[in-house]
């Protein structure tokens, strides 16, 4: 048994499992404008079986903590409490999942029984035209239902909303009224450079210090201590709620990260900025894994810089 660290001591015990690469949404900072008939054509390419045996394979090495399950959509894919029931079974039980909220209403109380913790929940606009702007779907209505779903099945629930000047920057404070009257986290997040945006955010781009000098603007904020390995910093406010911003390009975390990533085709990735799989899927010997798995700590970097790949293919 090896202990696999990396270059500079960093261990991983997060694994993010994309479970399939379509999607019900076509969200613009995930696919082109025209994108949504391709998202949702793809086929899922590993059976929860599978999925199960390989994330098995891994925990063997690194003896993980964390599983999350992200898509494209993750609720799209078929046998979902099936493959959260066998995670659980490997002795993971920390098992959260990303999701668009979609579907979430309607298949929340069976991910609960099977052993899922928590979720989190991409929630871009509180107003009909902006939320159809940005995922081209009318379906705020049962996004906001899943959410209230989830939170009253127990689960851990945040928000994640992705900020876009000029797109839905005006959404910032009503979604934080929305998170703080439903005593939900959310965290804003910066907009990255990923697939047809690589190299082409600054238009969009909506900083941590814009967030926060809105923000401050109605409530007073007093930041917290970042905890090691999260992807975000959090703030207080006076009135006794906290929101959080990842902030990946104007205040990187890299230098602390912990997650490794494996897409619907079985290939591992060291890093959001790489878009060379390393394949496993066929990787039969423990040997062989861990070399993989160390190829994949060889992509690690301590600085986001971006990748051609889309959202939609690694989940973010």
């Amino acid at each position: 048994m090896c202990k696999l660290t990396d270059h500079i001591g960093r261990s991983f015990k997060v694994l993010r499992v994309s479970l399939l690469d379509k999607c019900n949404f076509a969200c613009t900072y995930c696919v082109y404008e025209d994108g949504l008939t391709a998202a949702i054509q793809k086929p899922v390419v590993l059976s929860s079986d599978e999925l199960v045996d390989l994330i098995g394979r891994l925990h063997d090495v690194l003896h993980l903590q964390t599983i999350r399950l992200t898509g494209g959509e993750p609720l799209l894919y078929p046998d979902l409490p099936k493959l959260v029931t066998g995670i659980r079974q490997l002795g993971i039980h920390d098992i959260k999942m990303t999701t668009n909220g979609f579907l979430l209403a309607k298949k929340v109380s069976s991910l609960q029984e099977a052993g899922l913790r928590s979720v989190n929940v991409s929630l871009d606009a509180l107003s009909e035209s902006s939320f159809y702007r940005v995922t081209k779907r009318a379906g705020l209505k049962q996004v906001i239902e899943g959410i209230i779903a989830a939170q009253k099945m127990g689960l851990e629930v945040k928000i994640n909303t992705v900020v876009m000047a000029g797109e839905n920057d005006q959404e910032i404070l009503p979604l934080l009224d929305f998170a703080f009257r439903h005593g939900i986290k959310i965290r804003f997040l910066e907009l990255m450079g990923m697939g047809h945006l690589f190299g082409d955010t600054d238009s969009k781009f909506f900083s941590r210090q814009a967030l926060l000098e809105r923000i401050s603007s109605v409530y007073t904020i007093d930041e917290q201590a970042k905890k090691y390995g999260d992807t975000a910093t959090y703030w207080n406010t006076a009135c006794g709620y906290s929101f959080g911003i990842i902030a990946n390009d104007s205040h990187p975390f890299c230098a602390d990260c912990n997650r490794l990533r494996l897409d619907a085709q079985g290939n591992i990735y060291g890093c959001l900025s790489s878009n060379t799989p390393i394949p496993l899927r066929e990787v039969s010997s423990q040997k062989g894994l861990e070399a993989g798995l160390y190829a994949a700590l060889g992509q690690k970097q301590m600085q986001f810089s971006g990748s051609e790949m889309s959202m939609l293919t690694i989940g973010g």
